[in-house]
């Protein structure tokens, strides 16, 4: 019976997340080590380019019914680099024409990126009607899971590595204090809606100070 309550201690203390004087563990890892130490970490963060495209939306069929107007939209996410790669593609249906578009942005400090030019990462979050409340949306990524879109980013590192990263970035939201500690910028939410209409197209783009915008095109 001790064993066996020495061997449940032991595998707790390895997958529970502790926050703990700045520091947020995994283990005996600590993201603060991650980022700072782990020189193929900075490498492919220093990698990461300005990104101009990062999807679009289109309406599918809007339609009434009983007297209430609905709206099927398909979101695409594409990959970077490659506007005609698609990672990511799914249908939603909201009540009205109004839609939200909720993206997670994670921006690197100097300590983190070698070159000393920012760099941030654009995690797609969930989308909900006007009608919604936004923890009532649609998830587009899953906190903790691997981005599509970023797939290729942390292929140098080890796998236990790539998910201590992915885990840490979606947690930190949460521990704004400790940001600085762990060479990262800012965490923060950047939401943007559109009245929508069939027969366009809304690409989302990136401007130069990190924030989302939707522009429309015409669906030829």
């Amino acid at each position: 019976m001790r064993k066996l309550f020495k061997h449940m201690t032991t595998l707790l203390s390895l997958v529970v997340l502790a926050f703990v004087g700045g520091s947020i563990f995994y283990g005996t890892q600590t993201v603060h080590e991650l980022l700072g130490d782990n020189k193929k970490l900075k490498a492919a963060i220093t990698s990461l380019t300005h990104e101009d495209q990062i999807g679009f939306a289109k309406v599918v069929r809007q339609e009434e019914r009983e007297g209430q107007l609905y709206t099927t939209l398909r979101f695409v996410e594409t990959a970077r680099g490659d506007l005609l790669t698609t990672v990511l593609e799914r249908e939603y249906e909201i009540e009205g024409d109004v839609a939200h578009f909720d993206t997670l942005i994670v921006t690197f400090s100097d300590q983190v990126v070698m070159d000393g030019k920012a760099r941030s990462l654009y995690l797609w979050r969930r989308i909900y009607g006007e009608n919604m409340r936004p923890a009532e949306g649609y998830p587009i990524a899953t906190p903790g899971t691997h981005p599509a879109r970023y797939a290729d980013l942390l292929r140098e590192l080890k796998q236990s590595d790539q998910q201590l990263f992915w885990d840490a970035i979606w947690d930190l939201a949460n521990h704004p204090e400790a940001l600085r500690d762990h060479g990262i910028k800012a965490i923060y939410g950047n939401v943007v809606y559109k009245r929508l209409r069939p027969g366009l197209i809304y690409v989302f783009k990136i401007g130069t100070d990190g924030h989302i915008y939707p522009e429309t095109v015409l669906d030829m």
